[in-house]
């Protein structure tokens, strides 16, 4: 597997492994034994970055990853966040990044991760009540006793990461990114190359549907999130099929799959961004992996920027109360 640099120093795979949909979010899934023989293939296979947080589950998905990922510690990067509230049933409740949560967060997603240390810890949401200049002191507090190595935001504003960054520099920034989700090129790709910042682009694979296996008669499972989503109303992927039959043709001509096109588009755009697509199946694992060796032409790469240009892609990606969380 290639590897990429985030930031100044952080050494990951070029294909990162994003273990949220192992414990929420897309429906009944394989058992945990399942999923951490999963995880540990992708460790043999050259994965080296693995995306988790306290809220996924909630808990439930950093135990897992400190479980899979004990025996191999020292060979991987782990991610996790820190943003929200909990009562005292583990029922999320809001947001929070005070400075004095901010240590107890750290504490137990080490213990649940079973490590001495977090290599990134992004923040999952801005706190609107909190300024960000106290959020990245207190994780500049907590990289200087060793808890944490580098710090990162998630769908965060240009100016709050600017603001950030002067106190804390940001290591990296994740975002959703992908071709039916291009709004970090008008600010967030260049702040990145302007201060030296990464991006981990999540849902590469938009939720699925850019792996070209979802079309207007699929069904989705009972608690899968993206029957809640209006991009993905039957209407709504009917016309965008447009984007999944771009690929395919890009495709056929580089002898690969759609997902895979679509993964190997977001690496070429720049050397910093690091996909992580997230899977519970080995098929689909070899496939995301196989991406990093598919090298699109600069006509190929012409082709999708033009083409997806004229298709308008329909359905907002997240109902409204999830998208006013972001680009604060």
């Amino acid at each position: 597997m290639q590897k990429r640099i985030l930031g100044k120093d952080l050494e990951v795979s070029a294909i990162g492994f994003g273990a949220m949909g192992m414990s929420q979010s897309y429906g009944p899934g394989p058992d945990r034994a399942t999923n951490i023989a999963l995880l540990r293939t992708a460790v043999e296979r050259g994965v080296t970055f693995f995306d988790t947080a306290e809220v996924y589950g909630p808990f439930v998905n950093e135990e897992l990853v400190g479980e899979a990922l004990e025996p191999v510690r020292d060979q991987v990067v782990i991610a996790t966040k820190f943003g929200f509230a909990f009562d005292a049933d583990g029922r999320q409740t809001g947001l929070s990044s005070r400075p004095e949560h901010l240590g107890r967060v750290a504490d137990a997603s080490l213990k649940r991760l079973r490590t001495d240390r977090i290599d990134l810890f992004y923040q999952h949401r801005v706190d609107p009540e909190v300024p960000i200049e106290e959020v990245a002191g207190a994780v500049r507090d907590l990289i200087k006793a060793g808890k944490v190595r580098h710090f990162g935001m998630s769908e965060a504003a240009a100016a709050t990461v600017r603001r950030a960054h002067a106190v804390q520099p940001v290591t990296a920034l994740q975002n959703e990114y992908s071709l039916w989700w291009r709004r970090p090129e008008a600010e967030i790709l260049p702040l990145c190359a302007e201060l030296g910042i990464g991006l981990v682009p999540y849902s590469p694979l938009g939720k699925g549907f850019l792996t070209g296996t979802i079309d207007q008669h699929t069904a989705f499972a009972d608690g899968d999130i993206r029957g809640s989503i209006p991009r993905f109303d039957a209407d709504a992927r009917r016309a965008n099929q447009a984007l999944v039959d771009l690929l395919g043709a890009v495709a056929a001509r580089r002898h690969a799959t759609v997902a895979q096109v679509a993964l190997a588009w977001l690496l070429a755009r720049q050397p910093w961004i690091v996909p992580i697509p997230g899977t519970r199946r080995p098929a689909r694992l070899t496939e995301n992996i196989g991406a990093a060796e598919v090298e699109l032409t600069a006509e190929d790469r012409h082709e999708l920027d033009t083409a997806t240009a004229t298709i308008e892609v329909r359905g907002a990606r997240y109902p409204d109360h999830l998208e006013r969380m972001t680009n604060r």
